[in-house]
């Protein structure tokens, strides 16, 4: 029996089309502006501001005032304020901090 060799197709590769990637746009909704109440004000200042920006302004709260648990990153240990904001908890996950501070605007 012959030995067949393996038969080497020449293969055309084909240039896709490159796809423009599309600014993000923005949800109209975290832009809006809200009101925090008396308790959050205190943390944030009592200003509307949209979410983003109120979610920046706490996170540079709890990391001025050393307020992230050193072992787990995820838990914010609560001062006065934040505690009142928390409803009372000592420390809360970053998740549900996001929760309980919503319970705290004015839209």
């Amino acid at each position: 029996m012959a030995s067949k060799k393996p038969v080497s197709k020449s293969v055309k590769k084909t240039a896709k089309p490159v796809k423009k990637k599309t600014a993000r746009k923005p949800n109209a909704a975290f832009l809006k502006p809200v009101q925090p109440d008396d308790l959050l004000a205190a943390v944030v200042g009592s200003k509307p501001l949209p979410r983003t920006d109120l979610t920046k302004k706490i996170w540079e709260y709890i990391k001025k005032n050393k307020l992230q648990d050193a072992k787990v990153r995820t838990q914010i240990n609560a001062d006065d304020k934040l505690k009142l904001v928390f409803n009372g908890k000592k420390s809360v996950s970053m998740f549900e901090m996001t929760k309980l501070v919503s319970g705290h605007l004015k839209a």
